[in-house]
């Protein structure tokens, strides 16, 4: 168990080089998908071109919203973007980097599988097989006298060399080779495409924007770590609370026992007074009031609520130990706004 809680806080303090390895998992993974994938082309006019595109782009589409849902950032970018601006602004090229960082990773897997799909060439073969151009590759002189339905049924059977009926016309090898050279071309020109782009992003960008850059990384990690911080404060919070909710629970089921046998332990008490109020003094301290000193003055359930509330309406200000004065109702500014006063309160004590 403690490799374990070991492992989970190594992931947790590395995030990144983490959210990284499950993005080469993922890339991985959708090429070994595309190798078990049977490819079973319909061979008939007007379904090439729908079934073959549909094995190109929604694959890499589901693993494209799968690389979102599994970064923990996604949450966190929505509850940013959403929030009201209160006394913290919200910074666009912020929310910018951050999706940014979260779609170059998520892009991985699926810039695998049609990479993969091109290279293989069998969903280009079956999308296009209908366009070969048979005047050069096969009998031309054929091709006048057959009509346009007829072509378009015999050459939707070319990717099917079970069924397919038509070498009189063209030679099923011939088409096959044709359409897999094109087919592999374009999926080395998009490898080098999106290897440049991701080059470019990469290197080449932050060069000319270096502050704006540097201002929105550190900024993204402020949020991230603001979060976790909160999460732990709110963690120690509940832990409090619920310690002493126990406690007080235990406590007033003792008193209720004691006021039921109260006759009977004045009956077999023998111990002196002077006995009783040594022992009391070399007791433990009471833990209880250690435990709502970690409440921080948040005793019900109510304030708790405000205060999770003002801490998504109006975050504190971004400036420490240069407070604005604040208003009658907690804001800083001249604009009358929400009270805010649970979250300074709170935070204030932390």
């Amino acid at each position: 168990m403690d490799k374990f809680r070991m492992i989970f806080q190594f992931l947790q303090s590395n995030q990144e080089s983490f959210m990284n390895g499950i993005c080469g998992i993922m890339a991985l993974a959708s090429a070994q998908m595309y190798s078990a994938f049977d490819f079973n082309c319909p061979c008939l006019p007007g379904y090439n071109v729908a079934y073959s595109m549909g094995i190109l782009l929604t694959p890499p589409l589901v693993l494209f919203l799968l690389g979102l849902v599994m970064n923990n950032n996604i949450s966190m970018l929505a509850e940013e973007w959403k929030r009201p601006a209160g006394r913290r602004a919200k910074d666009p090229a912020v929310l910018r980097y951050m999706f940014c960082s979260m779609a170059q990773r998520a892009l991985i897997a699926p810039v695998v599988w049609v990479a993969v799909t091109l290279l293989d060439g069998k969903c280009f073969l079956c999308a296009f097989c209908t366009a070969v151009p048979v005047a050069t590759l096969g009998n031309g002189s054929l091709v006048p006298g057959l009509p346009a339905a007829e072509l378009a049924r015999l050459l939707a059977r070319v990717p099917c060399p079970e069924i397919y009926d038509g070498n009189w016309l063209l030679a099923r090898e011939v088409a096959v080779r044709y359409l897999r050279c094109i087919s592999q071309a374009l999926g080395w020109s998009f490898v080098l495409l999106t290897t440049l782009l991701a080059f470019l992003v990469r290197s080449v960008r932050p060069c000319f924007t270096q502050a704006a850059f540097l201002k929105s990384k550190y900024w993204s990690h402020y949020i991230d770590i603001e979060r976790k911080l909160f999460d732990e404060t709110c963690t120690e919070h509940a832990k409090a609370f619920a310690k002493v909710c126990i406690q007080q629970f235990f406590e007033a089921m003792n008193h209720d026992l004691e006021l039921g046998h109260t006759h009977g332990v004045l009956a077999t008490a023998t111990v002196p007074a002077a006995a009783t109020a040594v022992e009391a003094a070399q007791s433990p301290p009471d833990r209880t009031e250690e435990e709502r000193e970690k409440l921080r003055g948040i005793t019900d359930q109510g304030t708790m609520n405000r205060l999770l509330t003002s801490w998504h309406k109006c975050k504190p200000p971004l400036r420490l130990g240069q407070e604005a004065p604040l208003m009658s109702n907690g804001w800083a500014g001249s604009e009358p706004r929400p009270p805010c006063r649970e979250v300074a309160t709170y935070f204030s004590k932390v």
